[in-house]
């Protein structure tokens, strides 16, 4: 099977700097590094008593890798609002946490240098575990303030709606 079966004459894999994520329905805007999406499923060694000196493996838990986002700082509150929602100060005992919507699932696509969707994948009740509101500073460094989420959830998978596009030629 052809690497990519609508554009044959394609022969470079996909390039990481073109993505952009999605919530409530919305781009977010400004995102500028997300870590990658992965997985891991524990290992369980057994064996019978009969069995010789060895042990059989079988699948376990499997555990979702939190995700990063990071942005430059700006004056769009998005992050902030929603690791607010996790635990926000003053609000009173018992209410620190939103329950009803600290929760939200996202969309994280990938596009090729066209700037066409090529691949997408659903994360799945996502919530922010640690926020960086403001970097460490540095008057002798010229960099860009960023601010940062991490995402916990409770997995992801392919949208399998989102299919290779036919790629524009100039």
């Amino acid at each position: 099977m052809a690497e990519f079966p609508v554009n044959t004459h394609r022969f470079d894999p996909y390039k990481n700097f073109k993505f952009r994520l999605k919530w409530d329905g919305r781009y977010v805007a400004g995102i500028s590094k997300a870590t990658g999406l992965s997985r891991h499923t524990q290992v369980i060694e057994w064996r019978q008593g009969g069995d010789p000196g060895m042990t059989r493996q079988m699948p376990g838990f499997t555990r979702f890798d939190p995700i990063t986002l990071e942005r430059g700082i700006t004056h769009d509150p998005e992050f902030e609002e929603w690791a607010n929602k996790v635990w926000g100060l003053g609000r009173g005992l018992g209410s620190e946490v939103s329950l009803k919507d600290f929760r939200k699932d996202i969309i994280l696509e990938l596009m090729n240098e066209a700037g066409q969707v090529v691949i997408s994948y659903k994360l799945y009740r996502c919530w922010v575990s640690d926020y960086t509101a403001v970097p460490e500073l540095d008057a002798n460094a010229p960099a860009v303030a960023i601010q940062s989420i991490t995402l916990v959830h409770e997995g992801w998978e392919r949208d399998e709606a989102v299919t290779e596009p036919t790629e524009p030629s100039i």
